[in-house]
């Protein structure tokens, strides 16, 4: 438990002028060294290609986009996590699920850890052709992590795209059908939600009890955990950001929310990430700003085993993202 006190210091030159302070300042502020710890998680992001075009969404993803994992890197994937023995392997993108390799992955990795995660819009893992897909995760026991963000539908199309709410919903009934979600299955579906608007989002707590009830009321639909993150201010939500002349009122939320006992359980703390051109970051949203782990551009093909414990983890001011209130582990 974390009993680090939560008053905060002098209030800094750039507190007082009303510019954001910038969170390495922050971490010193507070006396605090943002290192890494035992690397239990190396979360694989195949590649940029989605089906959707999401406002939110920190990486640009979209159909346009042609960075996806090859054949090459994917059997390097498989190769590091036989030599490095990880407790989660979480896979992501885009939309994973259309890399071409995707299922030579899932099954390459499925021996090498405890625990595999897959990361799905849910529209593109229920477009029609993808139930082989469905039946492969859960043959695997894969932990599906479903993002869907809201219970209405126009807003979900405003942030998503028309179509997208009801494929959503036919997928996680299909997903329940076959066992995710349900009692003593043993088949995980947790869902994530993200704002969708330059504000934090609502107390966890409070969402999920709704989002409990309206799914299981109206559709049927049963899931096991429930997360609620603010929008990381990179790539298309960070265009949007500034366009609409919200970024620096929106930093500035996150700054002011930032929680000194959210840094010591933040994801980078225990988690890797290697693009889909196999090099590696300290998380996915250092991924998509560019910052290489460690500084400098290392590849996975190159890696002995995981990183080694103690080395400092890049930051910049997206990282307020990850310490605003409950956080973002």
């Amino acid at each position: 438990m974390c009993t680090r006190s939560l008053d905060k210091k002098a209030e800094p030159d750039d507190k007082k002028s009303g510019r954001t302070e910038p969170f390495q300042a922050a971490l010193l502020r507070h006396d605090m060294k943002l290192v890494r710890n035992r690397t239990h998680t190396l979360q694989v992001n195949v590649g940029l290609r989605c089906n959707q075009i999401c406002k939110h969404c920190h990486l640009n993803a979209g159909p346009g986009r042609t960075e996806n994992m090859g054949k090459e890197i994917v059997n390097q994937v498989i190769s590091y996590a036989e030599r490095s023995r990880f407790d989660t392997i979480d896979i992501t993108g885009g939309a994973p699920e259309l890399n071409p390799h995707i299922t030579d992955l899932i099954k390459g990795i499925s021996h090498k850890a405890p625990r595999i995660m897959f990361r799905s819009n849910l529209s593109a893992l229920n477009d029609g052709t993808r139930d082989f897909l469905m039946d492969l995760l859960k043959s695997v026991k894969a932990v599906i992590v479903a993002s869907f963000p809201s219970l209405n539908e126009a807003q979900t199309a405003s942030q998503r795209g028309e179509g997208i709410f009801g494929a959503s919903v036919d997928a996680l009934r299909k997903l329940n059908a076959l066992g995710y979600g349900q009692s003593g299955t043993g088949l995980e579906l947790n869902l994530v939600s993200n704002p969708t608007g330059a504000f934090l989002p609502a107390s966890q707590s409070q969402t999920e009890k709704r989002f409990r009830q309206v799914l299981k009321k109206k559709w049927g639909i049963v899931f096991n955990q429930f997360f609620s993150f603010a929008n990381v201010p990179l790539g298309r939500f960070h265009k949007w950001l500034i366009k609409s002349g919200n970024y620096d009122a929106y930093l500035k939320k996150l700054a002011d929310a930032f929680n000194p006992c959210a840094v010591e359980s933040v994801m980078c703390r225990t988690l890797m990430s290697v693009s889909w051109d196999g090099f590696l970051y300290d998380c996915d949203f250092n991924l998509a700003r560019g910052l290489d782990m460690g500084g400098r551009p290392a590849h996975i093909s190159q890696m002995a085993g995981p990183p080694q414990e103690g080395i400092a983890i890049v930051t910049a001011d997206h990282c307020y993202t990850c310490t605003a209130g409950a956080g973002f582990t």
